[in-house]
């Protein structure tokens, strides 16, 4: 697993990493960021011609239907680096004709984990390495300038369990809608992901039913007050709301964009610009319309001792998840920002194809009660400014 976690790095500096798994050994690398030259060299060492492995995501993007993995792309001849990152994220590219696909074996679906985990779009080119090339490989392992990574620990990535998370520091932080707030900062075992709880009033005088809220990161809105989304409102009266209630608990996740990072959000509010809609933009560059695994809220909530909570959240998927986890979810607690011209299109995609409890904010007729957890009360009253 040290190894999965260390690729991610070689993946983001733009290097090649050899995966093995059951005696045959892949070489790959990202496409994000390949030129040329790179391509030309790792298509010398592996000793055979490249393919292009996307996620279903993308697959359905470029107009193949009925893909519902990742897939290994073969193209002959192999376009060049620019051609390649076109078939990786562009808008209405396309095979070329003659272009064949194969579900991708177990080293390119290590590919697409791996690079998702690393916040880069999903998309590699690999190369098997031939048997002609075998020592000039392993000659590249022995001097440390190839990582070799096992299929089946990278897969894992993400999987939690023990050691997967660690508390790291801590420090009191007053707000200014809750003064009495402490930070508690963990991280990931991957070294690349740390999430914060904000630890609001004193613990001791915390209700039974431990108000939470489990707010993904948003640069654009918590910090810069961007108008195309309603975070920023949220992550602020989601404090007020739970310092109103005696104190609990809101997890800062480093989630940004539903877990695709930064960079690719960008790149879907360029094609939210062209008319997609949030959904169909992530899924434009290869990504499920929500790439967050909640399970790292629960590891911390058990670090913290909280197993019973009142659920500020909008999202049933984040419901499900802490009940599935083990968390008792005893009722929730719309938490809402406002509804503006700008981000009145993201909110209604998000209530009408994420299955969000927003209708009411929306001013829109009932929500289907399958939406609910039987296990969980109605919705109650919103938390509004």
């Amino acid at each position: 697993m040290r190894q999965a976690e260390r690729a991610i790095f070689d993946l983001r500096r733009g290097l090649p990493i050899l995966v093995r798994d059951n005696g045959s050994t892949t070489l790959l690398q990202a496409v994000e960021g390949l030129d040329d030259e790179a391509l030309a060299a790792l298509q010398a060492l592996s000793g055979t011609p490249p393919g292009l492995v996307l996620s279903s995501h993308r697959m359905a993007a470029l107009g193949v239907a009925g893909v519902d993995a990742p897939a290994t792309v073969s193209l002959s001849p192999l376009p060049d680096s620019l051609r390649l990152r076109e078939l990786a994220c562009v808008r209405d590219a396309r095979l070329p004709a003659g272009a064949r696909h194969a579900p991708a074996d177990k080293a390119g679906q290590a590919a697409v984990r791996l690079l998702s985990h690393a916040l880069l779009v999903p998309a590699a080119v690999t190369s098997t390495v031939s048997a002609a090339q075998a020592d000039a490989v392993a000659a590249e392992v022995a001097s440390g300038n190839l990582l070799v990574v096992d299929a089946g620990a990278a897969l894992e990535l993400g999987a939690g369990g023990p050691g997967a998370l660690t508390r790291i520091s801590e420090a009191r932080v007053p707000l200014a809608e809750a003064e009495n707030s402490r930070f508690v900062l963990f991280r990931e075992a991957d070294g690349v992901h740390e999430h914060v709880a904000v630890v609001i009033g004193t613990p001791a005088d915390w209700p039974e039913d431990v108000p939470v809220r489990l707010h993904s990161s948003c640069l654009t809105g918590d910090l810069f007050g961007s108008l195309r989304c309603d975070c920023g409102e949220q992550l602020r009266r989601g404090v007020a709301a739970i310092n109103a209630q005696g104190g609990g608990v809101l997890l800062y996740l480093s989630q940004e964009g539903r877990g695709i990072g930064l960079a690719n959000k960008l790149r879907a509010y360029g094609l939210q610009d062209e008319g997609l809609d949030t959904i169909d933009a992530d899924q434009t560059i290869g990504f499920s319309k929500d790439e967050r695994n909640f399970r790292v809220a629960h590891e911390m909530l058990q670090q913290l001792g909280v197993s019973r909570i009142l659920l500020l959240t909008n999202n049933p998927g984040k419901v499900e998840a802490l009940q599935r986890a083990g968390i008792n979810v005893t009722a929730r607690q719309a938490i809402y920002g406002d509804v503006t011209q700008q981000n009145q299109r993201y909110l209604t995609t998000k209530a009408n194809r994420h299955g969000h409890w927003l209708h009411e904010l929306l001013n829109e007729q009932g929500e289907p009660s399958s939406q609910v957890p039987e296990s969980l009360p109605a919705p109650e009253t919103a938390a509004r400014s």
